[in-house]
């Protein structure tokens, strides 16, 4: 099936891209494997026909945004993200009347439709630096509240408006399996996503996005940790460093749309340029413009 994959792919010159929750054996094949910033750059940047996007549907939206061009396709069309439609319609108008001089910031995990009610898209990445360098006081941050909070932590100087929404993949770590974790580990250090609750964030050593967090385990010197994130990560924590060991709450954090992502599917969408992702060009144009000064604000 790898053999295949790289067969078709050399063909029809496309490029696979795989965020770090998708299966181990899809970041394997992948030609690159990251966060949602990291690939939304690849994608950018990539002189590639075609754009195979292994991840959920916001992802294969914001490809297609910043790619009209090139033909973007996705092992799975049905693979999405609910925390995507968490902001209530008409939310973002009543915000903007009731609040003055508000900037809308747009989680890069949302609909194309929310992107383009939005002033800048931002990811756990790179949230708190485009936040500070907004020259809005006000902020309505949507959709993930626990992101929300964090960055409102770290920038104290703006006003903050927190909307409704979360991971619940991420909601779903309780500090009690945490705890659990560290009674059977206590030399471990906690690692923990900004989309999980604050009582776990208060038991973390190191908070930060997923690529953040890869990077921490690579350069500390500890030798185990527990891991407050989707669990496909372990894939990228284990080859980077082999002697460490890594915990990750009972059940498992598992993101279901990220595990539609299979090598069969995959395969299959390369053969027969099915599952395309379409945008409409009212959607793209809007969605565009928060997606863009995301990049540059970010730079």
């Amino acid at each position: 099936m790898k053999q295949k994959i790289e067969q078709l792919k050399n063909q029809k010159n496309a490029v696979i891209l795989a965020h770090y929750y998708a299966p181990a054996e899809v970041q394997a094949v992948a030609d690159y494997v990251g966060d949602s910033f990291y690939l939304a750059k690849v994608a950018k940047q990539s002189s590639a026909d075609m754009l195979v996007f292994c991840g959920v549907s916001f992802m294969g939206e914001s490809a297609k945004i910043l790619n009209p061009d090139k033909k973007v396709l996705m092992p799975d069309l049905t693979a999405d993200c609910p925390m995507a439609h968490m902001v209530k319609p008409g939310k973002i108008a009543q915000m903007r009347a009731e609040y003055e001089n508000l900037a809308v910031v747009c989680y890069i995990n949302s609909t194309a439709e929310l992107k383009a009610q939005s002033d800048v898209c931002v990811t756990s990445s790179n949230a708190i630096k485009i936040v500070k360098a907004l020259p809005n006081k006000n902020i309505f941050f949507i959709p993930d509240r626990n992101l929300g909070r964090f960055v409102a932590q770290q920038v104290p100087e703006k006003n903050i408006i927190l909307n409704d929404g979360c991971c619940p993949i991420h909601a779903q770590i309780y500090p009690k399996l945490v705890l659990k974790l560290l009674a059977a580990h206590p030399e471990a250090k906690v690692l923990a996503h900004p989309e999980c609750e604050p009582p776990v964030l208060a038991l973390a050593d190191y908070i930060g996005s997923t690529a953040e967090i890869i990077a921490y385990a690579k350069s500390d010197s500890a030798g185990e940790y527990i891991v407050c994130t989707e669990y496909g990560v372990e894939y990228k924590l284990q080859q980077d460093n082999p002697q460490k060991r890594f915990y990750f709450p009972d059940p498992a954090p598992c993101c279901a749309g990220m595990k539609l992502n299979t090598l069969e599917r995959l395969y299959a969408v390369l053969r027969d340029e099915t599952n395309e992702v379409l945008v409409t060009d009212e959607d793209r144009e809007r969605a565009l413009l928060p997606l863009d000064k995301m990049l540059e604000l970010a730079k």
